[in-house]
């Protein structure tokens, strides 16, 4: 048996043993990424989608994802990916890309405004070795890395990506303990944590998709934007709060309330400089 240290989860995996992320497992006594490489999406994206309004802005970015997530959303908008019904079949129907063909694909949509590769789609902390190993030669290429993250890591995790990631736009889902553990399955301070030593070292922007009837109280907000701007430089962080729509297990409720979104986001302006509102 052998134990994870990626994130809070610590899971402790017999030999051949999946964790609850599903792209880590035991082999050989030791724990490794089983999505190495393995690449389910791919897309040349504008940079604005990841969302990062603030680096590059206008610029495009090769985006890819593997599988795994170490969180249980209900309302996953990548739920094919993160959190795959026949993982068999999806690593089946995906592409062993390694670090340095990665990189060469960045070089050659340079000429289509690429700046540098984005590993998004699922939680790529999960393969965090793929991000490390692509991160290095890509960056050899003159090239930038990005990092699309829920931030629920350990803080050796984080430390890991000093030097190696660019820019981050890192999920705070929610100001409260109850929404993370009941249902996120994660943990409130461990992302707070997270998102305070990931500024010390990367370019950061933040998300909140807003549901209806759990993290969409004013007061919620009203602490979440005070907190950003406690940090430091928190002012400037950008905050991007995105409107719901009914996916995975949470289809039975409808989308946010523009209004609301909208309202959600004056009120974040009050303690921050750079706030933006998404799919409304």
């Amino acid at each position: 048996m052998a134990e994870c240290g990626l994130c809070i989860h610590h899971c402790d995996l017999n030999e051949g043993q999946r964790g609850r992320c599903l792209a880590r497992v035991c082999r050989n006594g030791i724990i490794t990424a089983d999505n190495y490489g393995c690449v389910t999406s791919i897309a040349l994206d504008p940079i604005e989608k990841k969302p990062l309004a603030h680096f590059y802005p206008g610029s495009s970015i090769l985006s890819v994802g593997s599988y795994g997530c170490n969180l249980s959303c209900p309302f996953c908008q990548n739920h094919e990916i993160s959190h795959p019904a026949d993982l068999d079949r999806l690593k089946q129907l995906s592409r062993i890309i390694s670090p340095g063909e990665l990189a060469g694909l960045a070089e050659r949509f340079i000429p289509e405004g690429n700046i540098g590769v984005a590993f998004t789609y699922n939680e790529p902390l999960v393969g965090l070795e793929y991000v490390l190993d692509c991160s290095k030669i890509i960056h050899d290429r003159g090239l930038k890395t990005v990092l699309v993250t829920a931030g629920l890591a350990t803080e050796e995790t984080c430390e890991a990506l000093r030097g190696n990631i660019d820019a981050m736009n890192i999920d705070l889902k929610a100001f409260s303990d109850r929404f993370y553990e009941k249902l996120a399955g994660g943990n409130r301070k461990t992302v707070m944590d997270f998102i305070t030593k990931a500024v010390d070292f990367s370019h950061v922007e933040l998300s909140c998709l807003i549901i209806p009837g759990e993290n969409d109280s004013f007061e919620e907000m009203d602490e979440l934007a005070s907190w950003v701007s406690s940090l430091p430089g928190g002012k400037d962080i950008p905050l991007h709060v995105s409107r719901f729509f009914p996916r995975y297990h949470m289809q039975d409720r409808g989308p946010t309330d523009v209004k609301r979104v909208y309202a959600l986001a004056d009120i974040a302006r009050k303690h921050l400089n750079n706030v933006h509102t998404g799919n409304c």
